[in-house]
This record gives structure tokens, sequence and C-alpha cells, in this order.
């Protein structure tokens, strides 16, 4: 019976992984890099009341 060759499986798992990290980081970039759709409901702000526009008490 042949002997199980644990540095090869170590070098593959870490080949995996190291794969599934370069894809993640890619996925994460190209998201990024594109300009997300702007929704108008978040890019209104109320207006600010001053003191002065404030009913006094």
């Amino acid at each position: 019976m042949a002997k199980p060759n644990y540095s090869f499986a170590k070098r593959q798992r870490d080949l995996a992984k190291k794969q599934k990290k370069e894809d993640k980081l890619r996925r994460k970039t190209e998201g990024t890099s594109e300009n997300p759709p702007q929704d108008d409901a978040l890019q209104e702000v109320p207006p600010q009341t001053t003191d002065d526009e404030k009913p006094a008490d």
C-alpha cells in the first residue's frame, strides 16, 4: 500500500485557498469599479431649519 503524500495534499489545499481568495478579491474590485445605481430617495436631504425659522414658545 502506498503512503499518502501529505505535502502534495497540503499544497493543493493552499492553492485552492489562494484561488478562492483571488476570486473574491476580483469580484470585490469589479463591484466597486462600476458606478452603483443611485436611488433618488437616498439623495434627497430634508432642508435644515434654523433658529430664525422655529416658532417662539
